[in-house]
């Protein structure tokens, strides 16, 4: 019997990206716009304005692949995911709808307003050669197309008259169908997967604020979309109007070719749809203009008075917060930060994070520099992040951790007040400008341990365990004697010694997470560990865990370190500087252990008690290691099937001094 085939964890990875970007509020999809469409201040992309018997089109400026490369004839499964909502100008009323389209060209050229969607014109609508594949949301009916209603979903192929059509809503958890208006003014989210190997288009209309999709789809079409799919097509949305004026919105869409699979959001902060513009009459304007010169004077009133009782008093005393009473390291006052870092200048700017940006500061009176990070109170998210760092790091005290100093409040601002690390994040060094020198490979073991003993501080010796969730070069900093110190707490959790922690919602970093943690939304030391197995590899590699345009057998890191192990030298995948350093046994220690602890079964990997041991030399890897690589990544296989486990235990040489599935002190 020939060896079982190793497989990558690479649908999961590709789910992930799909999680994070739409965690993000937007895609990072670059339209290129025809007629009456484009993207307003607030991100939205709108299709339609106000005026009538108008189309608009909004498509990528990249085609896609959409046959698979080894068999042209065969189209490939695909997800599109996206967010929409249309605001009529009438309340019960809409003139025409929108579509997702997938075309063989960018923008679709002699296409008709009105009851054609901008898609189609009345010469083209129906013929075979369009190679048109579309999924409508149609607020009018239109006899001539065969419509159902005034409220529907439609799966088109090459023309209007929908091959497959239902009215708009969705099925709950016990199978119940509700209703929805495509015209409500809410965002609605519509979910189309492809599933070549069934042969099988499914289509799912949601509320905006259901987390899991629906599990029956609205539609379901069985036909093979091989013959209606070129090599390359161009996806985008389309949108028309009427008589009755109609704007179409879209927010935060992604697509993704190769995979199937149905996503689980947890979005926090959800834009608000503007609504259809009214016009004013005549008496609304006055009455608006005299409240608004009123409003302007009890502006100017209270202002006045606000400024006379600054004076008169000098200093306003702040009042703390309930979470500063019960967090609060050191606090800052603002003017000694805003001295700091010369009113927060921009040749101060040392970089912008998620949820704000950081300063460079030297402290009034002495010569001590620091790192002031910047954040929004008003920001949910930044509020997050902000009381995680205070309630983690604020009271932590490890060479390896960068350390909070402090922090202020002030006005609608937060905050944090760090060390200052003069050579920056790990990741400018790994990825160097052209000619800036490498890192030493002596100095990359150095950087891997100081991380690995961080971690093991975090998940073992502290009161609490630490998650960080967090780990990856752009968030280790490295100090002026080129130690490295472990950052950014703005996504850690803590849970008490003994306990299991709880279910939460998706966060990290894509190509950093574990394959279970996006199942099941528990963040553990184990998903820790998997994030800083990925960074060890990195780290020795110098490239990315994933690099989605090399070849394919260089896509995944773990991939192809594993084929270089079983086929040629593990070292093959090794920035060929570093091998002319001469520490093979170093390197392929720091290759094993990282695939090692990137393993798929969580119960496989070391715990950083384990870690620390294997880097020190003090415990040897077990010799038959690729074996044990190889046990869950069978196709068909689940991280966490008593089958895996058990072939995990019974590798007798992978005991260590501590179980591998020890966790906690």
């Amino acid at each position: 019997m020939s060896p079982p085939r190793i497989v990558s964890l690479q649908q999961v990875l590709l789910v992930l990206l799909f999680v994070l970007s739409l965690c993000t509020e937007s895609s990072d999809a670059k339209f290129s716009f025809v007629g009456s469409a484009y993207e307003d201040a607030s991100g939205f992309t709108r299709l339609t304005n106000t005026k009538k018997h108008v189309y608009g089109q909004a498509f990528e400026q990249q085609p896609l692949a959409f046959k698979n490369s080894s068999s042209n004839a065969t189209a490939t499964s695909f997800t599109v995911n996206f967010f929409f909502a249309i605001a009529p100008e009438k309340k019960k009323c809409g003139s025409h709808g929108m579509a997702f389209v997938i075309s063989p060209t960018k923008g679709i050229p002699g296409a008709f307003p009105d009851q054609y969607l901008g898609v189609f014109n009345d010469t083209n609508n129906g013929k075979s050669s369009n190679h048109v594949i579309a999924v409508e949301l149609d607020i009018h009916k239109d006899d001539e197309f065969g419509d159902i209603d005034d409220n529907h979903v439609g799966i088109n192929i090459n023309g209007l008259r929908s091959v497959k059509s239902a009215p708009a809503g969705y099925y709950d958890k016990d199978g119940n169908f509700r209703n929805l208006s495509l015209i409500s003014e809410t965002l609605m989210r519509l979910s189309v997967i492809y599933s070549q190997p069934k042969k099988e288009l499914r289509v799912t209309l949601s509320p905006v604020e259901m987390v899991t999709q629906p599990e029956k789809p609205l539609l379901s079409l069985n036909q093979d979309l091989s013959p209606y799919l070129l090599d390359e097509m161009y996806v985008g949305f389309s949108a028309s109007t009427g008589s009755v004026g109609t704007i179409h919105y879209i927010w935060g869409w992604h697509i993704d070719l190769g995979i199937e699979y149905r996503p689980r959001l947890e979005l926090n902060l959800l834009p608000v749809v503007p609504p259809y513009p009214r016009k004013a009459s005549e008496s609304t304007r006055k009455i608006m203009v005299v409240c608004l010169s009123f409003s302007m004077f009890v502006a100017l009133v209270a202002s006045a008075l606000g400024i006379f009782l600054y004076l008169r008093h000098k200093k306003v005393k702040e009042v703390l917060e309930e979470w500063e009473i019960q967090y609060g390291p050191h606090r800052f006052s603002f003017k000694e930060l805003f001295k700091a870092t010369k009113g927060f200048k921009d040749k101060q700017l040392l970089g912008k994070g998620g949820f704000g940006q950081v300063y460079k500061g030297t402290l009034p009176g002495t010569d001590a520099e620091i790192a002031v990070k910047r954040i929004s109170h008003n920001s949910k998210q930044g509020m997050r992040e902000f009381l995680a760092e205070i309630s983690t790091i604020g009271r932590l005290r490890h060479p390896s951790l960068v350390r909070l100093l402090g922090y202020c409040r002030h006005q609608s601002l937060l905050y944090l007040i760090y060390d200052f690390m003069p050579n920056g994040s790990l990741d400018k060094f790994l990825y160097p400008n052209p000619g800036q020198e490498h890192i030493t490979w002596d100095q990359r073991f150095k950087i891997l341990k100081d991380v690995a003993s961080a971690l093991f501080y975090l998940h073992h010796q502290w009161v609490q365990v630490i998650i960080h969730r967090d780990i990856k070069p752009e968030n280790v900093l490295i100090d002026l004697e080129w130690n490295a110190r472990l950052g950014d707490f703005g996504l850690a959790k803590l849970y008490e010694q003994g306990y299991d922690p709880q279910t939460t919602y998706v966060a990290g970093t894509f190509g950093y997470m574990a394959p279970e943690l996006v199942i099941t939304g528990k963040a553990t030391t184990g998903t820790d560990v998997y994030a800083f197995g990925l960074f060890m590899l990195e780290v020795a590699c110098g490239r990315r865990p994933i690099m989605p345009r090399a070849p394919p057998r260089e896509i995944f890191l773990v991939d192809l370190i594993l084929d270089c192990w079983e086929k040629t030298d593990i070292l093959e995948a090794v920035d060929e500087r570093l091998r002319q350093e001469l520490n093979r046994e170093q390197l392929e220690l720091v290759l094993k252990l990282g695939i090692l602890c990137a393993h798929g079964v969580p119960a496989a990997r070391p715990a950083m008690s384990s870690v620390i041991r294997i880097l020190d030399g003090v415990t040897q890897l077990p010799n038959n290691l690729l074996d044990i690589l190889k046990v869950g990544r069978y196709e068909g296989w689940s991280d966490t099937s008593e089958e895996v486990l058990d072939v995990v235990s019974m590798q007798s040489s992978l005991t260590l001094t501590e179980p591998f599935t020890s966790r906690g002190r």
